[in-house]
């Protein structure tokens, strides 16, 4: 079932949302003080892109370094994204069979506003990395 969803949620919005992803992270590591907010672009592409089967968590080792990296992300790309999957998730919760990618669109708003101190994980084990 994770497969089918995740073949659909890439045809209708994942692409297009990892796409928003890549682009943000090649901007920030085009400034070399931006690099880190690129790479956490990046891996969030991925995540956009194939979302079914995974989930985030917090990394216990982050500390104020990430909070002031997530003010700074929020300020400059994090809203832009949470806004793509804002569009796209009502979008998609406009039809029954959307129903489910609207709520995983919607669940990516809080890793889109602050990438930073949160690592991607399988669901099978959200809690290895405590």
């Amino acid at each position: 079932m994770k497969f089918i969803l995740n073949v659909i949620w890439l045809v209708l919005c994942g692409f297009w949302m990892a796409l928003g992803y890549v682009v943000a992270g090649l901007i920030c590591c085009v400034l070399i003080v931006t690099i880190p907010f690129g790479i956490a672009s990046l891996r969030i592409a991925g995540y956009a892109l194939w979302p079914f089967g995974r989930t985030t968590v917090e990394r216990r080792d982050a500390g104020a370094g990430s909070l002031i990296g997530n003010v700074i992300w929020f300020v400059f790309a994090g809203w832009w994204l949470a806004l793509g999957h804002i569009v796209t998730g009502i979008a998609m919760c406009c039809t029954i069979i959307g129903i489910p990618l609207g709520i995983a669109n919607f669940k990516l708003i809080p890793i889109s506003l602050m990438p930073l101190g949160r690592e991607i994980v399988p669901t099978d084990r959200p809690f290895a990395t405590r």
